[in-house]
């Protein structure tokens, strides 16, 4: 089956090597699992440029790995104006990039919704992924629980409003 995808998510964090491609990896399975890979196009970026080319952090993977999610495979990206455009949703890790992410969806005029991915976990609404970039190992296993009730909440809100 070859659908159009139905809707498309932006997940966003600021180097796109620890927090978003970690959500992006993992709520790609939750599609997966639900038959659903088709109907979402998703990707992930970061609002800033350091780490464009580059795969996720070898710490984000090799948690996620210990869960069994792979996303060996995403390369990091920064957000660009067309994006605001292409997505339904931009979705950021934190209230820093999301104050980026409101100015340059403001200055784009795009119809992307852009706001927090935890606000679509009912209970962790308004709380934010915090970076583990500069701690230990204790902080990916935070973001990657943090990540998979995020997941699990926006799933329920696409098929609610989608109906995917």
């Amino acid at each position: 089956m070859n659908e159009q995808p139905t809707v498309a998510i932006l997940m966003v964090c600021m180097g796109n090597i620890c927090r978003s491609p970690t959500a992006h990896g993992v709520f790609r399975q939750r599609l997966s699992e639900a038959g659903l890979l088709e109907r979402v196009l998703l990707e992930s970026a970061g609002t800033h440029d350091y780490h464009v080319g580059h795969g996720p952090d070898r710490r984000a993977r090799a948690a996620a790995r210990d869960r069994g999610y792979e996303f060996d495979d995403l390369r990091a990206r920064q957000v660009e104006a067309a994006d605001f455009d292409r997505f339904d949703y931009v979705l950021a890790m934190d209230r820093d990039n999301l104050a980026i992410l409101e100015r340059l969806g403001s200055d784009s005029g795009g119809r992307a919704e852009i706001a927090l991915f935890l606000d679509y976990a009912p209970d962790l609404a308004g709380r934010e992924v915090p970076d583990p970039y500069y701690g230990g190992m204790n902080g990916f296993e935070d973001v990657l629980d943090l990540v998979e009730a995020g997941a699990e909440g926006l799933l329920s809100h696409l098929r609610r409003l989608h109906g995917i």
